[in-house]
């Protein structure tokens, strides 16, 4: 068995096909094909099994995967060693999150990064969802809330916070909003109940708001809708800085905060430049979030 054997086999325990981890290695299916079998040959046991599915991990698969991610990060870690780059922010790197940090906060912060490091790319892959560490989806992603379970390294980046919000034009047609209770004669903005895929992002229900008039599964369709004066939501502070006309509304007494997390698969715990990139992210969002905060609190 070689390294090159173990980069197909998890290139299909990720991809779940032969014909996806063929579009990652740049080969045909069917050369994949040939070359899990001669592996399963080489091990004499079956590490895959094929169903209407996809190919899912046998056990055989499964016991063999933790020791071929552990070869793989030993492979990125002596080709980092060899080439010189060991500490440095250079190569590509792929950065998952919410999109709601990764519209209004990360930009920045990633051009300043790559400003001081002109080697490095950084590709940004923004989902309202989990990403999945583990089939390398990315190389780290950025979270609301902190996961129990998996094999991840979880770093602590930063606190947000979050408040009712509306557009001024949309204040002056409506009634003046001057507690809770004035709420009800308003529409709300908000998520999809049953799209809610982690209950950090349940904000409306710390409101006592009981429905949503008009709702996204997305964050920066919300304050756009919130800007276009369609109604009230509770909005990302360091969102109100770039909708010029949208104001926090009863900040005193509807206030929420929130931490971002920084996922990091297991394996890559003993890299110095994903370590570095991890400290870089760290400082650039907290500065990042206080400048706007700043600025939404007196707009």
């Amino acid at each position: 068995m070689d390294w090159d054997d173990l980069r197909v086999f998890l290139a299909v325990a990720r991809a779940e096909s032969l014909s996806g981890a063929g579009r990652v290695l740049k080969c045909d299916a069917a050369t994949v094909g040939r070359r899990i079998a001669r592996l399963e040959e080489g091990l004499g046991a079956k590490i895959f099994l094929k169903s209407p599915h996809g190919y899912a991990l046998t056990d055989a698969g499964a016991r063999l995967l933790p020791h071929a991610e552990a070869a793989e990060a030993a492979t990125a870690a002596a080709e980092e060693a060899l080439s010189g780059e060991a500490g440095q922010l250079t190569g590509q790197l792929r950065i998952g999150a919410p999109d709601g940090c990764a519209n209004y906060l990360l930009p920045q912060v990633c051009a300043a990064i790559c400003d001081a490091h002109p080697g490095l790319e950084i590709q940004l892959i923004a989902l309202p969802r989990l990403f999945n560490l583990s089939k390398r989806e990315a190389d780290m992603a950025i979270a609301v809330s902190r996961p129990t379970a998996g094999r991840l390294t979880v770093q602590k980046l930063a606190d947000y916070q979050l408040h009712l919000a509306a557009d001024r034009d949309y204040l002056a047609a409506h009634p003046p909003v001057t507690s809770r209770a004035d709420l009800r004669g308003h529409r709300m903005i908000g998520y999809i109940p049953d799209m809610i895929f982690d209950k950090e992002l349940d904000y409306l229900a710390e409101t006592g708001v009981e429905a949503v008039g008009l709702a996204s599964n997305s964050v920066s369709v919300q304050m756009q809708m919130v800007r276009a004066g369609a109604g009230l939501g509770i909005v990302h502070d360091f969102a109100i800085p770039f909708c010029p006309g949208v104001s926090r509304v009863l900040p005193d007494e509807i206030g929420l905060r929130r931490t971002f997390w920084l996922l990091r698969h297991a394996d890559d715990r003993r890299s110095e430049r994903l370590g570095r990139l991890a400290e870089a992210l760290g400082q650039g969002l907290r500065a990042e979030i206080a400048r706007l905060e700043a600025a939404a609190a007196v707009q």
